[in-house]
């Protein structure tokens, strides 16, 4: 018959290691750190969102002056499109690059 192996002072468990992080006041306070720093960095966050919605809402409404502007230009020109022009671009004398 075996011998039961036998139990040493490592082998005891206790709880002195194990703490709530909630309980010791050092990270409590980290923790809140790292909250309120969350909290306005997404606070700026939803502020630049704002702004960008903005100025796409009033992109959008030049954009809708713009139409506006041009169908009142072709009705009131009859409708008759000027020449298109096809064909590759006309140079229009910018800067010429010279190699020797």
């Amino acid at each position: 018959m075996a011998l039961p192996s036998r139990r040493g002072l490592q082998d005891i468990r206790t709880l002195a290691g194990i703490v709530k992080k909630a309980t010791l006041p050092h990270e409590a306070y980290m923790r809140l750190s790292h909250i309120e720093i969350e909290k306005t960095r997404k606070t700026l966050e939803r502020e630049r969102a704002r702004k960008l919605v903005a100025d796409i809402t009033a992109r959008l409404q030049e954009i809708e002056a713009q139409k506006k502007a041009l169908l009142q230009v072709i009705q009131e020109g009859g409708g008759a499109p000027g020449p298109v022009r096809t064909g590759p671009p006309r140079s229009t004398g910018g800067l010429k690059i010279i190699r020797y």
